[in-house]
């Protein structure tokens, strides 16, 4: 039997992408889901499409930059599963902007988004995972490591989220809960057609070509068999695994070639 069988997951940004990815694989293995987004009607199509599962699932609308919201999220969980055994902070949004232009309420909207709702969804969980030893994920990037340009309030969101669960981790491990930092690599999804741009309106489109990324369900199978193996960090990408070594040893290289690669983008936010 599948170690997740049984388990009750929580599941934040899980309208699409990989969270919608990591919903969908999870009841495949016989988890129960609690999905979160702030688009209910998303969350309860995924519902009705998985409605031959076994699985028990629940749909919550949850903005996790309101702490209230994620508090009720983990409320709701806990009265419809009866427990949290595992959860998975995946909400997050992107931007794509010169720094000198982009207005500070952008790079506010990304870190409430990215860092601030993991922060408040696992304050509000952390008892329960205390209690039944269980594991706490931050979808986190490559970029939580290597920053990107143009891309300034992300990089910064995903290394405060990589500083935050390190120092949980540690803070914790006494304790029985098992601590996961995933950091997929370029993975096909709606992120970059939502990404903020200047003003804080949607990009509407992706200067990559989504079809050579990493496909979410490929990523979602990832997390999950790194939450089976209580595996700390999860780095499966080709192109991150270069970027995380390469980067040790020859920094100096790898931000040359980063800047080369993003500065000749479509409608680059850098110069050449």
């Amino acid at each position: 039997m599948d170690s997740l069988f049984g388990k009750n997951i929580i599941i934040t940004g899980a309208s699409s992408g990989i969270g919608e990815a990591i919903a969908r694989e999870a009841v495949k293995v016989g988890a129960n889901i609690a999905i979160a987004a702030r688009n209910i009607e998303k969350l309860d199509s995924i519902k009705s499409e998985l409605a031959d599962f076994e699985s028990q699932i629940v749909t919550v609308k949850c903005d996790v930059t309101k702490q209230l919201d994620c508090q009720n999220l983990i409320d709701t969980t806990l009265s419809n599963l009866g427990s949290i055994d595992i959860l998975i902070n995946n909400a997050g949004i992107t931007m794509r902007a010169p720094f000198e232009e982009v207005k500070l309420e952008v790079l506010e909207e990304v870190m409430n988004v990215n860092y601030w709702g993991a922060v408040y969804c696992t304050q509000a969980a952390l008892p329960q995972l205390i209690k039944n030893k269980g594991s706490l994920v931050a979808v986190s990037s490559v970029t939580g490591f290597k920053g990107l340009p143009g891309r300034t309030a992300y990089a910064s969101s995903k290394f405060a989220l990589n500083g935050l669960f390190e120092s949980l981790r540690m803070e914790y491990m006494g304790r029985g809960v098992h601590t996961l930092i995933a950091c997929p690599g370029f993975t096909g999804s709606n992120i970059r057609f939502n990404a903020r741009t200047t003003d804080g309106s949607l990009q509407g489109e992706t200067p990559a070509n989504e079809s050579k990324m990493d496909k979410a369900s490929d990523v979602a199978l990832d997390i999950l068999q790194a939450i089976r193996d209580k595996k700390d960090f999860m780095l499966t990408n080709k192109q991150g695994k270069i970027i995380y070594w390469v980067n040790k040893f020859f920094p100096k290289f790898v931000e040359r070639r980063i800047h080369k690669v993003i500065s000749q983008e479509p409608n680059s936010p850098i110069l050449k």
